[in-house]
């Protein structure tokens, strides 16, 4: 394909706005070059960029969003995502044409897919919702999100996190500690979601009133969970028969949400996901939210959508137990 160069340039300058653009060792040039598939190239104020017609354009778009930024603000994150609303157009919106706003400490807390809308409007709405798609498109993160959102509108009374104990194709072996402690290293995105969402202290203040909890898939037999968000991780690692368990353990004023990638099962060969089966059982049952994410949906850094395109492509990573 053919490739053209395209000129920027800002005057009259304003030097601080011009350091935030490029970032230290023009880091944040180089995120750009990167995601669009370009070549930056400046000279005090101005920019040359090269590559086809429509990324320079993009590119030359980007250079002036993030120039008319907060030059306090502006960090390698910022750049990211920001290049992921770029590469899509304008932000999303809800079904009824607002963001649907979320209670917690991050003030940019917000879908940036309309998938992503969607997901959101659904554990919102439904007591069940199943968040299914490849890996950086949010499913775990917004599920959080939503709990925390849920717990500060006291619309729930506590959150509870599980997930099958399942290892990534690895022999972890024996684990010492409590069952907290043993259960920690499969929850750790979870964590690191809440700690992001709520902070440190709180999150530890939580902890120990017993209004978040966590809890193996495994012992979540015999009970009856009432009031209460809960989030399964991971469930294409579950077999059926744990699904069905876990679904039913839904009480009054609970909602559940359960994410998973169909592409990355671990289960051992022949066994049948759970995750996967739900879906043929339950996709037609009213009052349960299904929400499908794709590639185009990955908000991660912009590197990961192209490595979840390039598997898909190759056709190395199918959907077992289909």
């Amino acid at each position: 394909m053919k490739s053209n160069s395209r000129e920027v340039s800002f005057t009259p300058v304003d030097n601080r706005r011009l350091a935030a653009l490029c970032g230290a060792l023009d880091e944040n040039l180089k995120q750009i070059e990167t995601a669009l598939d370009v070549a930056i190239s400046r000279r005090g104020e101005r920019f040359s960029i090269a590559g086809q017609p429509a990324r320079t354009e993009m590119a030359a778009r980007a250079l002036e969003h993030f120039y008319k930024g907060d030059p306090d603000a502006l960090a390698v994150e910022d750049i990211q995502l920001g290049l992921i609303e770029i590469m899509r157009g304008s932000a999303p919106q809800a079904e009824d044409g607002e963001t649907p706003p979320l209670l917690a400490r991050r003030p940019d807390l917000r879908p940036r897919t309309e998938r992503q809308a969607k997901y959101i409007r659904q554990m919102q709405t439904h007591d069940i919702t199943f968040g299914v798609g490849p890996a950086g498109t949010g499913k775990t993160y917004l599920a959080v999100a939503c709990a925390v959102d849920a717990f500060e509108r006291d619309v729930v009374k506590r959150i509870v996190l599980t997930r099958p104990a399942v290892e990534a194709g690895e022999r972890l072996g024996f684990l010492p500690g409590d069952l907290s402690q043993k259960v920690d290293p499969y929850l750790r995105p979870l964590y690191d979601a809440l700690y992001d969402l709520l902070g440190f202290d709180k999150v530890g203040k939580m902890f120990e009133r017993n209004q978040i909890e966590v809890a193996p898939l495994a012992f979540m037999r015999g009970r009856t969970l009432n009031q209460s968000f809960i989030i399964l991780d991971e469930a294409q690692n579950t077999s059926p028969e744990q699904m069905k368990m876990f679904l039913t353990r839904i009480g009054f004023g609970t909602r559940a949400v359960i994410t998973g990638d169909v592409t990355q099962i671990d289960l051992g060969q022949g066994k049948m996901s759970g995750l996967v089966d739900a879906k043929n059982v339950l996709s037609g049952v009213r009052g349960i939210g299904f929400s499908v994410f794709q590639a185009e949906d990955v908000v991660r850094h912009p590197l990961v959508q192209a490595i979840v395109n390039a598997y898909e492509q190759r056709g190395a990573v199918r959907p077992r137990n289909t």
